[in-house]
């Protein structure tokens, strides 16, 4: 049996980034959820249902600043071309 020698499909993230970097004029803006986890769970998946984001794109759970707190992250490229 011979190994696949394709390259690995690069992570999302990874992506995201090196697409901001090859294109100045994005900026990387991150949308933060915080509450409780099924708090979270619930907005992420109602956002998936109105077609914001896929609930894959979202970070895992998190610790937020806020005490007893849990918050997950959405980053999302934006223009900011002059207008």
């Amino acid at each position: 049996m011979s190994e696949n020698s394709s390259p690995k499909p690069a992570s999302p993230e990874l992506d995201r980034l090196l697409a901001t970097r090859s294109n100045p004029d994005r900026e990387a803006v991150q949308i933060l959820v915080i509450g409780s986890d099924a708090g979270i769970t619930n907005v992420i998946h109602s956002l998936h249902i109105h077609g914001f984001a896929a609930v894959g794109e979202w970070s895992l759970l998190l610790p937020a600043p806020i005490p007893k707190k849990l918050m997950r992250t959405l980053t999302r490229h934006v223009s900011i071309a002059s207008q």
